[in-house]
């Protein structure tokens, strides 16, 4: 039976909990606050976060941050990504060699620019390099929760600790891929946060499916073309960390981040619409991230740098796309730079 440890009890940490204690797996989920733990093991629900959900009574429920890291030599880290490198530290004295350390947030720190995997490194020096993973993909903890049919991916440097990551939460229900190409996956799965905020303010604004699907599909070519100058390789952005997960992103009904952009096209402002959500929309914080990172390395970006400007420096959503269907004319290139001229 494979063990892990879940850190962080809202929506994704419960609903992978759930989800992989029903398939057998020995799972312990840790959560920030005593009373939040008291409560877990008290009514087997997580309110705030999946209310309709039971939690197996398998699941060992803990607020001890030590007894969580020595119950399993799989670390899953679920908790916010601006949250992760606080949490990290305080894991560090109980880290080990053995130790796979899988981050499950997805976004781009603000000011220091690090991945999540980036993060992991700095701090948890005791860790090898190669056992630093991720797992991204097209995942609704709802649905996941729910035992519906789901498909993400598990990167790592090594691919024998990727398959390790593959082998623990792979299930009759979660389909596992691995893959190598870290930042390619961390690059993919943090930025469709900010095309599903543009997708949401195109929703609320009244645009049709003509507009988002040309959103999603220039949208991932900028994604891509940030993940070439970061080394990362273009197939990933074809893939499930990729066009995967900002497909489901972006037009899903469970979408945090969709939902704040359709708040904010219908005219609430950022700061209402945040104080007004239960829960965490990355986008928002990965919206600065990826705009610097653009910026540090001369990469263009025009949807990202729309929705930054909507966000951050009180554009109106109707302008945002009337200057983008006014951009200058382009031609057409979605092959990786270089291969279109070779097949000409």
């Amino acid at each position: 039976m494979s063990s892990l440890t879940l850190f962080g009890a809202g929506s994704w940490g419960t609903a992978l909990a759930v989800h992989l204690a029903s398939a057998g797996r020995e799972v312990t989920l840790w959560a920030r606050r005593p009373e939040a733990a008291q409560q877990l093991r008290r009514t087997r629900r997580n309110p705030s976060y999946l209310p309709e959900i039971d939690l197996p009574s398998s699941v060992r429920v803990t607020s001890d941050l030590e007894a969580a890291a020595g119950a399993s030599d799989v670390w899953a880290l679920a908790v916010p990504s601006q949250n992760l490198r606080s949490v990290a530290e305080r894991l560090r004295p109980f880290t080990h060699s053995e130790v796979a350390v899988v981050s499950l947030a997805k976004g781009i720190e603000n000011d220091t620019l690090c991945t999540m995997s980036q993060v992991l490194d700095e701090v948890l020096a005791s860790v090898p390099p190669a056992q630093i993973g991720v797992l991204y993909g097209p995942s609704h903890a709802e649905e996941v929760a729910e035992g519906r049919p789901t498909t993400v991916v598990a990167a790592a440097p090594d691919d024998a600790v990727a398959q390790r990551i593959q082998r623990v939460f792979m299930t009759e229900r979660l389909r596992v891929y691995v893959n190598t190409d870290v930042i390619g996956v961390e690059i993919g799965g943090s930025a469709k946060n900010v095309l599903a905020i543009a997708a949401g303010i195109g929703d609320g604004v009244g645009y049709g499916d003509n507009a988002k699907a040309a959103l999603i599909t220039r949208g991932i070519t900028e994604i891509r073309r940030l993940g070439r100058a970061l080394g990362a390789r273009s197939e990933t952005f074809a893939g499930l960390a990729g066009m995967g997960d900002l497909i489901v992103t972006c037009m899903s009904a469970h979408s945090r981040n969709r939902y704040l952009g359709e708040q904010i096209g219908q005219g609430r402002s950022l700061p209402d619409v945040v104080d007004s959500m239960d829960m965490v929309a990355e986008g928002v914080r990965t919206t600065q991230s990826i705009h610097d990172l653009a910026q540090r390395h001369d990469i263009e970006m025009p949807i990202t740098e729309a929705v930054y400007s909507v966000l951050f420096q009180g554009r109106r959503p109707q302008a945002m796309v009337e200057e983008l269907m006014t951009r200058s004319a382009k031609r057409e290139h979605w092959l990786p730079e270089g291969l279109g001229e070779q097949t000409r």
